[in-house]
């Protein structure tokens, strides 16, 4: 038997569609993503099972004939897995659309200013030497103005610190 085009191309042009999908910020199009890559697993993992043959019971017939059944038991692993992430992903759409009405990752304040700073490495990094606004959340100098802050809404004493 010889081999075609057709499946190699099948199966790169699912992984390119799956991959462009994930990479956008709506999470109904990330599971559309996620369920074409999976289909693109089962069908790379079929091909690599070779050419058909018969079924894999003992006595049944010639082992030069049997089919490998481990690619296909990576298949209903596949399927298993990604019926899983996919119930997941459905999971986070619902309750983001419950809780926003709208399911699309919106942009964080947080990767920008990141990705603004120059590159430091994190063993060169020292907290004390940032500005302010750059240090992480739960930095000493901010603690005592959160606990204050909060001694309104709970019984906390303003005078107590971080220990």
């Amino acid at each position: 038997m010889t081999p075609t085009i057709v499946l190699p191309v099948m199966i790169g042009g699912l992984y390119a569609a799956g991959v462009y999908l994930l990479l956008d910020r709506s999470l109904t199009r990330v599971l559309l993503g996620f369920l074409l890559l999976g289909n693109a697993t089962n069908l790379l993992l079929l091909s690599t099972g070779g050419p058909a043959g018969l079924a894999p019971i003992l006595g049944y017939s010639d082992a030069e004939e049997i089919n490998d059944p481990l690619p296909q038991a990576l298949v209903l692993t596949a399927i298993v897995i990604t019926f899983g992430i996919s119930a997941f992903v459905l999971a986070l759409i619902h309750r983001s659309w419950r809780l926003a009405r709208n399911e699309a990752v919106g942009t964080d304040e947080e990767d920008r200013r990141v990705a603004a700073r120059r590159d430091t490495d994190a063993d060169e990094l020292d907290p004390d030497d940032l500005a302010p606004e750059d240090r992480a959340a739960m930095h000493a100098d901010s603690l005592r103005a959160d606990l204050e802050e909060l001694a309104d809404d709970v019984d906390v004493p303003a005078g107590r610190g971080p220990s």
